[in-house]
């Protein structure tokens, strides 16, 4: 049983997991007057006392408990929802420095995707951390921050943490991803695309460099 406090301290709801393989896997207080899951995020009481620049934005309550007890006290998480504006509104209280970091499926993927565009020309500074997937058997498997805490140690984390690609980096790389660029139709064809993402850069400056990368 985990406890959801708000920025006040008070106790608001509670969001539980089972141990065993049972169902359902999650449990968690429905909304009430006082307890409502696109107003607060999870752990946002103790992250807003850090003294690290930033703020990790998760998935889980899970990932949350893991990176603090690693010593990652800025981690806070919207309780498996995705970003709000009513979110951002709290978090704009306490940081301007955002880093998404979702699972690394495609749930996770569309999150961040959702998550860039609430916070587009916005006033944070924003930047995604790409959880690598593991192996187990010798299959690729996705990992939350929780696993990646578990199986490559905080170090690990922190490293991945300082090399956080921005959101326009982290969408081209996503682009670029659906091309083999070998081939001059998938390159046309990347150039389409990233021209159109390219196009939505109102900064000129941001559009020259991020182009020549591109290219």
């Amino acid at each position: 049983m985990l406890p959801v406090v708000d920025t006040r301290g008070n106790v608001v709801a509670f969001g539980s997991r089972v141990l065993d393989k049972s169902e359902p896997k999650y449990m968690n207080s429905s909304e009430t007057p006082v307890y409502s899951k696109r107003r607060v995020l999870y752990g946002l009481n103790l992250a807003k006392k850090t003294k690290r620049p930033n703020m990790i934005l998760c998935e889980g309550n899970l990932d949350i408990v893991t990176l603090h007890q690693a010593g990652f006290d800025n981690a806070v998480a919207s309780m498996g929802t995705a970003l709000t504006v009513e979110q951002t509104r709290l978090l704009a209280r306490f940081t301007k420095e955002l880093v998404l970091c979702y699972d690394n499926d495609n749930a996770g993927k569309i999150a961040t995707e959702r998550a860039l565009q609430i916070l587009d020309q916005s006033e944070f500074s924003v930047k995604v951390l790409q959880l690598p997937r593991r192996l187990v058997d010798g299959e690729s498997v996705k990992q939350d921050a929780d696993d990646f805490i578990k199986f490559q140690g905080p170090d690990a984390f922190e490293r991945l943490l300082s090399g956080s690609e921005n959101g326009v980096e982290y969408r081209m790389a996503v682009i670029a991803s659906k091309y083999n660029l070998s081939s001059d139709t998938q390159k046309v064809a990347y150039s389409r695309d990233v021209s159109t993402l390219l196009s939505t850069l109102e900064n000129p400056v941001e559009r020259e460099v991020y182009a020549n990368r591109a290219a």
